[in-house]
């Protein structure tokens, strides 16, 4: 216990030392790099929750580096590809051979001669990237795959057998899904839907942790993309439409009395659009706010340029990752909820 004491006082002694001569530890006058651009929060920010045709990773007192990714680019003289490291540092024109381009934020901007944003030429241009995003979901998938395809094969070598391994470890969330998920919404007709279920469940739990790892190939921000969310809800939207009975239909369409179609029926139809677009923001907007308040919490140490924030700033940062991590699970928890409770409104039959 002593010893514990002794190291908790070494811990804050050091950053009392530090705070007690910023000017002399951390002067902008002093420090080699005082000719670097001020820090921006915002940009640093943005340039995490945002998509962006580089992979940036860093460790403890190295320089960042940019992992290129492919640029695919269609234009009006043809397909474009190059590798997106001709275009960094930022704000470097590069010439394809048939059109030139630079970065202008996390979109690739077509110039001219001069290197001056060409908006006619810009308007011809269908990005087909492979952007950090679209290859933190080609991971995330082949992950999946592989942990499931193992687990399957588990299944079926130690049939009627405990589960063991990696079996053991997912089987716990497998059986929640199915008898907290998907029967009680679904009943009988559950096995038909699980699949979609637990792609979703785990895709989205797989990515929300993979966001909070600070470093690579972690730190992407796949499911606070409203474009992934959107994609999710959609598929969430024809399945639950396309498989959708008479009862459920006739529930939207012939409201009882009858004297409530004007009111009721375009209320309903709203309904059927509205579901979706509540999947996809709120899954979309907690994970963006949690990444936005943890970068901010951290960004204050640079921002008052004083290492006196900086215990206060990591006590609220870890206590935030501590809130960041049940959220992860559940947000993965709400949107398979809510997906299983539409389709079963759906194919509900009438009593």
């Amino acid at each position: 216990m002593n010893s514990k004491i002794f190291r908790i006082f070494l811990f804050c002694a050091f950053f009392l030392i530090l705070g007690g001569f910023p000017k002399l530890a951390f002067s902008q006058e002093n420090a080699p790099e005082s000719k670097e651009k001020k820090f921006d929060a915002k940009e640093t920010i943005l340039e995490h929750i945002s998509d962006s045709h580089s992979w940036p990773f860093a460790f403890p007192f190295v320089e960042e580096k940019h992992i290129p990714l492919p640029v695919i680019l269609y234009t009006d003289k043809g397909l474009d590809i190059f590798s997106s490291g001709n275009l960094y540092p930022e704000g470097t024109v590069y010439n394809s051979g048939k059109n030139s381009y630079k970065l202008e934020g996390n979109k690739i901007a077509v110039v001219d001669a001069a290197g001056k944003i060409d908006e006619e030429a810009g308007k011809k241009v269908m990005d087909f990237s492979i952007t950090r995003n679209v290859i933190s979901m080609f991971m995330g998938v082949t992950i999946l795959l592989i942990v499931f395809l193992s687990i399957s094969s588990s299944y079926k070598k130690r049939q009627g057998k405990a589960p063991k391994g990696l079996q053991s470890w997912l089987e716990p969330l497998i059986v929640f899904v199915r008898d907290d998920i998907a029967v009680p919404n679904m009943g009988h007709k559950y096995t038909r839907f699980m699949p979609l279920l637990l792609t979703v469940f785990f895709f989205i739990l797989l990515n929300n942790l993979m966001g909070m790892i600070p470093f690579f190939p972690g730190g992407y921000n796949l499911t606070g993309n409203i474009a992934v969310t959107a994609v999710l809800s959609i598929i969430i939207f024809f399945v639950v439409n396309l498989n959708g009975n008479k009862h459920y239909w006739k529930h939207i369409f012939v409201p009882n009395p009858w004297w409530l179609f004007i009111i009721m029926i375009p209320v309903e139809v709203v309904g059927i659009f509205s579901k979706p677009i509540a999947l996809m923001i709120r899954l979309f907007a907690n994970i963006t706010a949690g990444h936005i308040l943890i970068l901010s919490l951290i960004s204050l140490i640079f921002i008052l340029n004083t290492i006196w924030v900086s215990p206060v700033s990591v006590v609220f940062v870890v206590f935030m990752d501590a809130i960041e991590l049940l959220v992860a699970f559940l947000q993965a928890y709400i949107f398979t909820l809510l997906s299983a409770l539409f389709i079963g409104m759906a194919i509900e039959e009438h009593h």
